[in-house]
This record gives structure tokens, C-alpha cells and sequence, in this order.
């Protein structure tokens, strides 16, 4: 589908470098990021990043506020850094506009594409409680660990530091989830 195809991928997070990887041997393919990508070794003194935030018990501390302010960095062990060297894909500032046919990059320069992926994460949204009482004047969640402050019975889990640095992880969803059900259970007896 992709092959010989000018591609963009829009992100400079795990998934974009990861499509990235993927699409290099196929297609001309660009890194498109608002700042350099920064590399976290996948296993950093022998062990998995995830044991050592396991074990240390640092994605479960309450550190909101200093994890808040650290750029994404992607967590490799090295394969995905050498394939996009191996192939060629290039990194290059944010582009200021898409044309009908491309994008013009920050320098003013055109560059055709016929395609353009975005692996840019996302934002919870929650509009359709709007108007439940559940939701903050810029329509997050009023909770505490996930238990909505203002709505009996209703709850929350996956969401950003919701009790943890690893709440939105695989990781730390089934602890959250399992907390919150405990604390839906007390509510209703």
C-alpha cells in the first residue's frame, strides 16, 4: 500500500517511531516532530524499564507534577533508533501547513506526500457528560483516585496520572481499576 509512496509521520512518541521503523523500507519516509526525539534505553543495567519502574515502585508514586514536566521520550533497546537509521528516515521540524498536495516545512521549503500518519497520542474527552454535574469548567473529570467527586456511582480508569505515573499503562490500569470497583462496591451498601 505504502510502497514507494513520500511519507510524513506526524509524532515523536513510541508509536510514531515505531510506524516510522515500519514504513522505512517501503516508502520515502519523514519524522515530522516539534522537538528532537529523545531516546530512554529500553533496558537500562540489564533489566526492562518496566521491572525497574515496577520494582522501584515509581510508576505507582503520586509525582504528577515532575513527571508532568518531562518531554516524551521513546523507550527503545536500540532496534527501532538503527532501522530508521538503516533506512533512511529523517527527522525534521514540524511542518506550518499542509498544501493539496504536500506540506511546507518550517524553513518555507514545499515537499509533495501522498501520505500523512499521525501518531500524535490523544485527548480524553468526555462530552457526553456534559451537563451531569461529573465534569470541571474545562470538562475533565472532577474525581479523586478515579471516584467522581460529584456523581455517585460513576468512575474513571486509563487516565493520566489518575492515581499514578502508570494509571495509562497496561500496567497500572487493572491496579486502578480494581481500587475503583472496591470503592464503587463501599458506595452502594
Amino acid at each position: 500500500m505504502f510502497a514507494g509512496q513520500r511519507v510524513i509521520v506526524v509524532g515523536g512518541g513510541n508509536s510514531a517511531i515505531q510506524i516510522a521503523a515500519e514504513l522505512g523500507p517501503l516508502a520515502s519516509t519523514t519524522l515530522a516532530t516539534r522537538r528532537p526525539v529523545a531516546w530512554t534505553p529500553q533496558r537500562p543495567l540489564g533489566r526492562d524499564l518496566h521491572w525497574w519502574l515496577k520494582h522501584t515502585r515509581f510508576d505507582i508514586a503520586p509525582i504528577r507534577r515532575l513527571l508532568a514536566k518531562i518531554p516524551v521520550s521513546v523507550i527503545d533497546d536500540g532496534t527501532y533508533r538503527s532501522a530508521l537509521d538503516r533506512h533512511g528516515v529523517g527527522r525534521r521540524a514540524m511542518f506550518n501547513a499542509f498544501t493539496t498536495d504536500g506540506v511546507l516545512w518550517a524553513d518555507g521549503t514545499y515537499e509533495p506526500v501522498e501520505t500523512a500518519v499521525f501518531a500524535t497520542g490523544y485527548r480524553s474527552a468526555f462530552g457526553y457528560l456534559t451537563g451531569s454535574g461529573a465534569l470541571d469548567g474545562t470538562g475533565a473529570p472532577l474525581h479523586r483516585g478515579g471516584l467522581s467527586t460529584m456523581v455517585e456511582g460513576l468512575g474513571f480508569v486509563g487516565m493520566e496520572f489518575q492515581r499514578s505515573f502508570s494509571s495509562k499503562t497496561l500496567r497500572g490500569v487493572g491496579r486502578d481499576a480494581a481500587r475503583l470497583l472496591h470503592r464503587l462496591s463501599a458506595v452502594r451498601r
